[in-house]
């Protein structure tokens, strides 16, 4: 199965990116030509989910590069440096952000004399196409966990639009469809952006793939009374022992997914583990601002006075995860040891399929 969502491409000269925050109701494209605008793109929401950044954030620092280096042939390589500080400044939690900079950075220290723009947007294209390739491969080896046709819960936005194209949890929950593995797609609303309601809906929908949106507090009464065979989400950091940080909202349903006995599915390239944070407590979350849950659509929904917390993400721990799915491989009931053989796993292509 194929999509037609394209959330990030580069077009000529310039990166273009579908923004998020006016689906579904419009589809307006943001041609962004300073590394200023990716950063301000990324930081409030444009462009969201993790492989998603940091596939922007590579060719923001194509953009960066490219015009530091006209500005200052002789000191480019310096002066850029404050623009890839200022793209890892946007978002904490996302660890493929940092991920993308570091392969840019190392690009850069390797590249020749003289304009680096074709270089450096070689890289970030590198990154972009092995995304969806490596989205594809994920597709495959989470389908095939599906015993024969049910239903799955998902939340937040994994598809198309989070990625280069295809999407993790959503390319899952798209090839088990194609392979008739799936006949109903439940998608949590994911408050307060709605990128549920807005986003997967918008999707699947798109694919002509059965979704029915449903809030977060009506899970566990779903799986309770319908046959839920799978929760499966997508991952912004996963710890070195299989601890998983995803869009607030993921913990509780995995708690309520062991107690019903359903199986959960995260779905994430191995660009989203951070072998060098232990466990969930390490990874830092990302506190987004209090208006967010005190206003809807510019309007107050709470009483004045009214303080709000807002954190956008929350770690689902190991012993609640059932399959971490990668490119490289399964890692089933992840721990340290598993995750740490998945990291250093045979490269993409000749793999194993699954870590047990």
């Amino acid at each position: 199965m194929k999509t037609t969502v394209e959330a990030v491409a580069w077009h000529d000269d310039h990166l273009r990116i579908l923004d998020q925050r006016r689906l579904p109701q419009e589809e307006v494209y943001l041609d962004l030509h300073e590394v200023s605008a990716v950063a301000q793109a990324i930081r409030e929401m444009a462009v969201r989910g993790a492989p998603a950044i940091g596939i922007t954030a590579a060719y923001g620092v194509v953009l960066a590069a490219r015009n530091r280096y006209r500005l200052s042939p002789a000191t480019w390589r310096t002066d850029v440096e404050a623009d890839l500080a200022l793209l890892a400044a946007t978002r904490p939690t996302a660890v493929n952000l940092f991920w993308a900079l570091k392969q840019l950075r190392t690009a850069i220290e390797t590249l020749p004399v003289g304009d680096p723009g074709a270089d450096l947007l070689a890289t970030a294209q590198g990154i972009h196409t092995s995304d969806i390739a490596d989205n594809h491969r994920m597709g495959a080896l989470g389908a095939a966990l599906f015993d024969g046709e049910g239903d799955v819960i998902t939340h937040c936005n994994a598809g198309s639009l989070a990625t280069g194209g295809y999407g993790t949890a959503l390319g899952v929950i798209r090839t088990a469809y194609a392979n008739r593995r799936i006949k109903q797609v439940y998608a949590d609303e994911t408050r307060p952006w709605l990128q549920g309601a807005r986003l997967t809906t918008w999707e699947l929908a798109r694919d002509n793939i059965p979704v029915t949106l449903i809030t977060e507090g009506a899970a566990a009464h779903l799986m309770a009374t319908r046959p839920i065979q799978w929760v499966v989400v997508g991952a912004d950091r996963i710890a070195a022992n299989g601890d998983t940080a995803n869009k607030i909202g993921t913990y509780p349903l995995a708690i309520a997914a062991r107690y019903h006995g359903v199986r959960f599915m995260v779905v994430a390239p191995t660009s989203t583990l951070d072998m060098e944070r232990a466990n969930g407590g390490l990874i830092p979350i990302e506190i987004r601002p209090s208006e967010e849950i005190l206003t809807f659509s510019g309007t107050s929904i709470a009483a004045p006075g009214v303080q709000a917390w807002n954190p956008a993400f929350d770690i689902t721990p190991a012993s609640l995860i059932d399959a971490i799915v990668t490119e490289r491989g399964v890692v089933f009931a992840p721990n340290q040891e598993k995750m740490a053989a998945l990291k250093v796993a045979t490269p993409f292509g000749t793999i194993v399929q699954s870590v047990c």
